[in-house]
Formats: C-alpha cells, sequence, structure tokens
C-alpha cells in the first residue's frame, strides 16, 4: 500500500514538538506495516526534509505566530477572514490548489490520504477527497481554541479564537465524516469529533522514539525540577500559568526549578529558585539532570508528549489528571494530584526522599504493540475503502 501524508510542515529530524515527535511516531507505525509512505507538505525555512527521497516540498514557511512581524500576521488575518478559513490553514494558502495538485500527481500512483491534522486538510480539502482517507486528530482543535478564548487576556484575541473555534468545530466535523476512518491521540476525544464507534476511529498510543537509547547510568542531578516546553503555544502556556501562579508559591524558597523552551513576554516568578533557561542543546539530558518532572497541563485534548517521554525515560514525576490523558499505564514513582497545594507538595516530598527513576523499557514496548495494532485497523478500513473505490 502507498500513502500520501499530507501535512503542515515535513519532518526534518529536529523532533523539537510535540507535534513532530507524534508526526514520526504515527509515519514509522505506517512504515513498519509495511506501508509505503510519501510525505506531502512545507518545510522550515533553511531545514531540510529528513526523508528528502520520500518527502515532496511545497516549499517553506515559518508557520509560528508569535515571531511574525506584524505585518505578516496582520496578512494571514486578512486572508483568513477573505476565505473563511482558520489563522492556521490560511498561513499555508502560500500556493495554488493548481500547485499542490501538481505536486499530489508527482506522488504516482497512491492508495489514499492520510490527513495529518485539520490545518493542511483544511487548507486544501477539495484536493484530498479522490482517494479513502484517514484522518489524524491529533487535537480536538476546536475545544481548545475555546479554552483559549476563555484565556485570552484581550478582547480581540478572544474573539479570534472563538471564530476559531466556531469555524473548527464545523471543519473537524466534516473532516471526520468524509475519512474512511479517524486516528486520535486521546480516547476521549473520539467521542467529542463524534467518532466514537470502533469502525470509526481508535486512538494510538504514541512513543516519543522508535528505539530508546541505551541506559546512560546515574544521573547527575543539577536541579530540583525541570519543565521545557514550546510555552508560545495556548494550551502549554495555560498550564505554565497555572504552575507559576498556583503551584510555585507553595514551594519553599530553596526549591530549585529550571524552565527551557520559548517563553512569552511577560512570563515571570518572583519565587528566587525559578530560572529560564531558553533553548537547551539536549532536551533529554536537561530533563534527566532534574530530581522531578512537573507534568503541568491543565488544557488542550490530544496525548501530552512529555508524559509519555518522562515514563520512557523512567524519571520520577508529580502530574495532573490531563497530562495522563491518553496514558493507560502510571508508573509507580509519578504521583497524581489537581490541588496546586497538594501538587507543591508532592515536588518536595520526591526530591526530598530522593525517589528513584524506574524501568521506562516495559512502558515503551506495551506502547508500542499497542500503537502498531491500532494502526493496523486503520489500515484495514482504508484498504477496504481503496478496494471500493477501484472497483
Amino acid at each position: 500500500m502507498h500513502l500520501l501524508f499530507a501535512t503542515s510542515i515535513v519532518p526534518d529530524g529536529a523532533l523539537s514538538s510535540g507535534y513532530e515527535i507524534a508526526n514520526q511516531a504515527i509515519i514509522d507505525a505506517l512504515r513498519r506495516a509495511g506501508v509505503r509512505v510519501t510525505v506531502l507538505g512545507f518545510g522550515w525555512p533553511g531545514k531540510p526534509p529528513s526523508d528528502p527521497e520520500n518527502t515532496i516540498l511545497l516549499g517553506s514557511l515559518d508557520v509560528r505566530t508569535d515571531v511574525a512581524p506584524l505585518q505578516r500576521k496582520l496578512g494571514w488575518l486578512a486572508n483568513a477572514v477573505a476565505s473563511g478559513l482558520t489563522f492556521a490553514s490560511a498561513k499555508l494558502r502560500i500556493v495554488s490548489d493548481e500547485t499542490v495538485r501538481q505536486a499530489i500527481a508527482a506522488a504516482g500512483p497512491f492508495d489514499g490520504y492520510i490527513l495529518n491534522s485539520v490545518q493542511m486538510a483544511a487548507a486544501f480539502e477539495s484536493l484530498f477527497q479522490d482517494r479513502p482517507s484517514i484522518f489524524v486528530a491529533h487535537n480536538v482543535e476546536f475545544r481548545s481554541a475555546a479554552e483559549n478564548a476563555r484565556a485570552a487576556n484581550g478582547a480581540f484575541q478572544r474573539l479570534l479564537f472563538r471564530r476559531e473555534a466556531r469555524l473548527l468545530e464545523v471543519i473537524e466535523r466534516r473532516l471526520c465524516r468524509n475519512a474512511r476512518f479517524v486516528f486520535t491521540l486521546a480516547d476521549e476525544d473520539r467521542a467529542e469529533l463524534g467518532v466514537a464507534s470502533d469502525t470509526r476511529s481508535v486512538a494510538l498510543p504514541l512513543v516519543t522514539r522508535s528505539q530508546l537509547p541505551a541506559h546512560q547510568g546515574k544521573r547527575g542531578i543539577d536541579c530540583d525540577a525541570a519543565l521545557i516546553g514550546t510555552w508560545t503555544w495556548e494550551p502549554n502556556r495555560i498550564g505554565l500559568d497555572w504552575f507559576l501562579g498556583k503551584v510555585v508559591p507553595h514551594l519553599r524558597n530553596d526549591f530549585r526549578i529550571r524552565i527551557a523552551g520559548s517563553v512569552p513576554a511577560g512570563v515571570s516568578s518572583p519565587h528566587p529558585g525559578v530560572t529560564f533557561v531558553g533553548r537547551v542543546p539536549d532536551a533529554q539530558a536537561f530533563v534527566r539532570s532534574a530530581a522531578v518532572i512537573p507534568l503541568i497541563s491543565t488544557s488542550g485534548s490530544g496525548v501530552q508528549l512529555k508524559t509519555i517521554e518522562t515514563f520512557e525515560l523512567g524519571l520520577p514525576s508529580v502530574a495532573t489528571a490531563h497530562s495522563l490523558r491518553g496514558i493507560a499505564y502510571k508508573p509507580a514513582n509519578c504521583t497524581m494530584t489537581d490541588d496546586p497545594v497538594a501538587f507543591a507538595r508532592a515536588l518536595e516530598r520526591t526530591v526530598d526522599q530522593k525517589v528513584a527513576e524506574v524501568d521506562g523499557s516495559d512502558f515503551h514496548r506495551r506502547q508500542i504493540a499497542a500503537l502498531d495494532l491500532a494502526v493496523a485497523g486503520g489500515l484495514a478500513r482504508l484498504g477496504a475503502g481503496a478496494h471500493e473505490v477501484a472497483a
């Protein structure tokens, strides 16, 4: 079977965000199932695709809103309003339908599409209807947009998120309805997207890498807690605001917290132990240097890749219930609580008691096996659809 994997940004090997990690995990699973996968989408400026022989580039594009100049943001907004598209999909309309149509034809004979998330699928929706498809819903985007609207600081930003939520609810339900099968990243998302039946969807248990690295020996602890993420993404920002505003004030003054990743302007903490370290050269080495990992998601949908990575590495953690969405197994060295004071006490207790790592390889093996089984089920549904089209 040959499938065209249509995505906004093609893999470049960096795996610097949860979205990119999930994409690679799904592509790897498809290939383990014997599928020939050709990826279609845009590349980051200056970053070649990691698999150029099986990638068709539509051009290069930096889709980050937080670093875009004002003129570009206004252009994206104008395009979104004029076209009736969401802000994220409007960013991708830098090429014509005909250009995308020619790129699809260049893939050669193929059996169906993997429509990876709503952005690309909605930007060129009419072009992906000639063959059966699997839609990958990384999140319930309309619910995330509604949560972002409630958390927005200004009236204009709130208005934009409300617009996104209205459009996304219609688009996501249509994409799910038109797809032969739907992959979600959390079981709870299936019902919210209207595809709860096992004949219509399955939740994919994910991994952050196909092979775990060899055990790296005893960890050197440089701080009490470490967090890393793309904090400019609104659901992540909401979780960080909760942690800094509700949890950190209850931590003792000598509790050392390092926060890595891009942080929006205005995010700070008066706690003397909090340090923002920006970009780090090795994310895994960074989290391994902490005595405990706070898993702080409080909004959004889908699954938390940081939770999966923490469990794969066997690191001690304290997690919100939301951080454990889509996770079937919680290791013994993970404490779950949504109460900010209890969260702070659990962090301190984990550090004081020197809670040890656990072997994450069993968790990883279970995830890989369940992922491959779920993907095989979706491919069987897609294959039946391809045969119907051929007939």
